[in-house]
């Protein structure tokens, strides 16, 4: 049996390639929109993609499986049960339901309908013939099962997060107890997703451990009790979910018919910025803070670019970048369509020296160390400290007298914070996500506003003293 595992680190998310080594052909399972990795890893083994799949209509990142389909000439398996629902496929597919199943050589793909996260969710069962017809050897469990957790079920709101967590319930009781033991666990998310709580860092578990270790699976939980607790444990609901379930149902425009991206001299990049066009800048924590272009996003480039660009930057303005380098633009970009974002429409060329040398004007960011902080702050500084961590690491531990908002939810939570002038030290872990939140409140015309760089992080490491919920 072929089995392949595909992780987007950023935002911790899986896909998956199964089939059989005999026919050549593997159905892929949940792709991410960018869509070349699973084309190179065909080509390299000698493949052919003939089935996509999906496990439901995804709200945290943007869907390759129409794309690659199209790309592949594969089939495209989708749930059934999304019909009549608030979101409901748009274009062509073949329609699974519960217990439909295929076979590529001596692999089957079951269909099994787990709904509680979304209504239309599929898990799927894969048999290796070549061991067992009768027994599963992998469930792809989608946001349906995690390690340590289960999805969340409040994805379509206030009114619907009861009955779907009353779903989810069912789900649980009535598809995993007569599975065995050892069946592996291959979800969609691992921890740091923001589509469960509490998710282990493993990638795979097996349904015998989840019994054992996975709250939600804990023999004698009654409906009430798991309703309660699983909808007492969900993370802050990120605002573009709404606009992702919106776009994969739809279908997000193929990549390969976007622009291009263009290098965009400094004196027109400047006339952009000045008409609309929202800037966001990868570089570095200190190098943003040294100098950037007034009124830019502070979103540092690499792995979590497309989780925090999805949380900060406008969904429907024209988007340019700085960028160190035209590979780092072209990175970034990547990152950008992961989670719908198309309307990058270049980079800055010669990056922040070329702005600098044309002679327009440069924005810092003040910056301390923690130690510094922890200084002013013994010292009788009049500041504050506003702390955007999550909620469970607020809790492991934070600075007496720190105010908590998530860095993601901060534009809907201005007017709890202080307006006075005095110093607002803003802290993260490591100062990642401090210079976004100060970037943005920057924007919003916050003055005194400085950036803890070394974070938290920074903080333990000077033994310095922490309060906890």
């Amino acid at each position: 049996m072929i089995f392949q595992r595909f992780e987007d680190e950023g935002l911790s998310q899986y896909s998956y390639a199964v089939g059989c080594d005999g026919t050549g052909a593997v159905a892929i399972v949940d792709p991410r929109r960018t869509v070349d990795a699973y084309l190179a890893f065909a080509e390299a083994r000698g493949l052919r993609i003939s089935h996509v799949l999906e496990t439901h209509i995804h709200a945290d990142f943007a869907s390759g499986a129409r794309e690659l389909a199209e790309r592949t000439g594969a089939e495209l398996k989708l749930s059934a049960y999304d019909e009549g629902e608030l979101y409901e496929v748009a274009f062509p597919h073949t329609p699974l339901t519960d217990g439909d199943a295929f076979e590529l050589g001596a692999v089957r793909i079951e269909a099994l309908h787990t709904p509680g996260h979304t209504p239309e969710h599929l898990s799927y069962l894969v048999y290796d013939g070549a061991r067992s017809r009768e027994t599963p050897m992998l469930m792809l469990s989608g946001d349906f099962l995690f390690v340590g957790s289960l999805g969340r079920p409040d994805l379509l709101g206030e009114e619907a997060k009861l009955a779907l967590a009353g779903r989810l319930y069912d789900s649980v009781q009535q598809k995993l107890p007569g599975l065995p033991d050892g069946l592996e666990i291959h979800p969609g998310h691992g921890a740091g997703s923001m589509c469960g709580s509490g998710m282990g860092g493993r990638p795979q578990s097996t349904l015998g451990f989840e019994r054992l270790a996975n709250p939600y699976l804990e023999s004698g939980l009654g409906r009430e009790r798991f309703i309660e607790q699983i909808l007492g444990n969900v993370p802050p609901f990120p605002d573009y979910y709404r606009r992702m379930k919106q776009l994969n149902s739809a279908g997000p425009a193929p990549t390969s018919k976007l622009p291009r991206l263009r290098p965009i001299e400094a004196e027109e990049f400047h006339r952009l910025a000045g008409s609309g066009h929202a800037v966001f800048d990868v570089r570095g924590v200190r190098e943003f803070g040294a100098g950037h272009i007034p009124g830019s996003f502070g979103i540092g480039g690499g792995r979590l670019l497309s989780q925090w660009a999805a949380w900060t930057l406008p969904y429907e303005t024209p988007l340019l970048v700085v960028a160190p380098d035209p590979e780092t633009a072209r990175a970034a970009r990547q990152s950008l369509l992961r989670v719908g974002l198309d309307g990058l429409a270049g980079w800055l060329a010669g990056g922040i020296d070329a702005w600098r040398a044309a002679g327009y004007p440069l924005a810092e960011l003040r910056q301390v160390n923690a130690y510094e902080l922890q200084q002013r702050l013994v010292g009788g500084d009049n500041g504050r400290v506003l702390d955007v961590r999550s909620d469970g690491e607020w809790q492991a531990g934070h600075i007496a007298g720190a105010l908590h908002v998530h860095a993601g939810l901060l534009e809907d939570r201005l007017d709890e914070l202080p307006r006075d002038g005095g110093p607002l030290y803003v802290i993260c872990a490591s100062g990642y996500r401090s210079t976004i939140a100060a970037s943005v409140l920057a924007r919003h015309g916050f003055e005194g506003v400085v950036n803890v760089i070394d974070g938290m992080d920074g903080w333990s490491r000077g033994n310095l003293p922490v309060v906890r919920d």
